[in-house]
């Protein structure tokens, strides 16, 4: 491997351990899902305007709306679906 393929690597793996939602080797398609909706709603409850337009499109307050998504982030995608160690 050449050096900076090490570097790379070295960089990605810093990353991955400063970041959660980055991921790393041993992240399933279940895991990445589920860091990827909680991402979307944490990014929907920063920002009034989408927050505002989220509720106005489901004609909800946005309080209700924000406390729905706080909900929702806690286990986006079901159940966590069991691993093969």
């Amino acid at each position: 491997m050449s050096s900076a393929a090490m570097n790379v690597n070295a960089q990605l793996e810093h990353l991955q351990s400063k970041h959660v939602g980055t991921g790393h080797a041993d992240t399933n398609k279940f895991e990445w899902v589920v860091n990827q909706h909680r991402d979307t709603y944490a990014s929907i409850i920063g920002h009034n305007t989408l927050l505002a337009y989220a509720s106005v499109a489901e004609n909800e307050s946005m309080g209700r709306k924000k406390f729905e998504m706080v909900e929702k982030m806690l286990q986006p995608c079901g159940l966590p679906v069991p691993r093969d160690d």
